[in-house]
């Protein structure tokens, strides 16, 4: 989640609440078979999750103490993974495992010297389960430290049906057809787009698919690396096309002022809640469980989404975000916490959480089935169906000074430019300049 993004919010639960101990598919999940080889052991697991997410992965916990025998520990950070953990390794008390939602973080935590790499089992099994591109965004200088294990979607556009229908309006294809979309949508009534931009970290992924789309993967990875800068043409030219949505008043409810005012939760209240005021709000596949969890709707029924559409003639975006689970060097119990990510890197694990809701593996092996309802497995599958065109979330990939700080760099830059979106190139410098101080530093 992954980080900021999902650390409020629980999944998709529309079918999951309803199936208590059987699995969508199957008979009930469980660990089973283990041959308690760690009975006495305790493995200790720092990360951002709490709430349900929290609740959730700890059910993937106790299967693996059903399974090994070993006891588990699981403390949330809060956001600030990097601090939290640094200080409890200076203190002596290292967790065995942390799950870490960002590549910046992960290969931050490598550099220094703190991870120890994934054994011979689970790489392995990351090998030929996963997508190869789950492998380069868990390795450093060509070691494999990360195992991810829970994935998020972050081309989804999510919808009323009802808003839609009554307009007379189809998910679109493309980025026009959806600024078209949305003018009918407001002619109908309401506005097209709940927009958070109270919280910059949802502009970075308007931007992110709009990039992704229109100048391609190779570019994506070249920003992404800032082996690119943020000047280039090419960002300017998805600047100009974001302008086109946030500058239309028609399409952003209450316009910049009120959605630089609206935080996450309160874009899907504006789509999905009881006085809905905008007929679509942009971001993840966690919108599902706010919709649900929240305002009762029913996913696949009383909200959908269609994929973000493909901007300027280039493929339609797919861009994930993820959790990955590293080995601390210094933790007490390395060796069980390895038994961990090796357990972690199985479809079985995974079914845990998928059975639960609010959960995506980027394991190709977990069956659809697995998941609790249609829409979850439509979203599953497109991302594993992505294969290598997945691009990691691109602020998440960089220095958090640039891409994950509230009231700085590309949050705050973005948050200007939502408010006024006359100059793509005069933001594009602005970008570049917080880039190449983050990067540096």
């Amino acid at each position: 989640m992954m980080r900021r993004r999902t650390t409020l919010l629980t999944g998709c639960t529309a079918l999951a609440l309803a199936l208590g101990a059987t699995a969508c598919g199957g008979g009930p999940v469980s660990a089973g078979g283990g041959d308690k080889a760690l009975d006495g052991q305790t493995v200790t697991v720092a990360g951002v999750w709490s709430g349900s997410e929290q609740k959730n992965f700890q059910k993937v916990l106790d299967a693996f103490t059903e399974k090994t025998g070993a006891r588990t520990q699981f403390v949330s950070t809060g956001d600030n993974v990097s601090t939290v953990v640094g200080s409890k390794i200076e203190g002596g008390n290292a967790p065995d495992v942390v799950m870490v939602p960002q590549v910046g973080v992960l290969q931050q935590f490598a550099k220094k010297g703190w991870l120890t790499p994934l054994s011979q089992t689970a790489r392995r099994t990351v090998d030929a389960d996963y997508a190869p591109v789950w492998k380069k965004y868990g390795s450093v200088d060509g070691t494999l430290y990360g195992l991810y294990f829970k994935a998020a979607h972050k081309s989804t556009v999510w919808y009323s049906p009802e808003a839609l229908t009554a307009a007379g309006v189809r998910p679109p294809k493309t980025y026009d057809e959806l600024l078209k979309a949305g003018r009918t949508v407001s002619d109908s009534g309401l506005a097209a787009f709940a927009v958070a931009g109270q919280d910059g970290w949802t502009l970075t992924d308007w931007f992110e698919n709009v990039y992704l789309s229109q100048a391609g993967p190779g570019k994506y990875d070249a920003l992404a690396a800032h082996t690119l800068k943020w000047t280039d043409p090419s960002v300017v030219k998805a600047l100009t096309t974001l302008g086109k949505l946030f500058e239309d008043k028609q399409l952003v409810a209450g316009g910049p002022n009120e959605a630089l005012n609206t935080d996450f939760p309160g874009s899907v209240e504006k789509v999905f809640g009881p006085k809905p005021r905008a007929g679509m709000v942009y971001e993840g596949d966690f919108v599902a469980g706010v919709a649900h969890d929240q305002y009762g709707k029913a996913i696949g029924k009383d909200a959908d989404f269609f994929p973000f559409p493909a901007v300027g003639g280039g493929s339609a975006p797919v861009v994930s975000g993820g959790d990955a689970a590293v080995v601390l060097k210094d933790a007490k119990n390395a060796k069980a916490g390895m038994k961990l990510l090796e357990y972690l890197a199985t479809p079985e694990a995974a079914a845990v959480w998928a059975k639960a809701g609010g959960f995506l593996s980027p394991n190709r092996k977990l069956g659809l089935d697995r998941y609790g309802d249609d829409v979850t497995r439509a979203t599953a599958k497109s991302l594993t169906g992505a294969g290598n065109s997945v691009r990691f979330d691109m602020s998440d990939q960089a220095p958090a000074a640039f891409g994950g700080t509230k009231g700085t760099g590309e949050w705050k830059l973005l948050q200007d430019f939502l408010r006024d979106p006359s100059d793509p190139r005069g933001t594009a410098a602005k970008l570049e300049s917080a880039a190449a101080k983050a990067y540096r530093d």
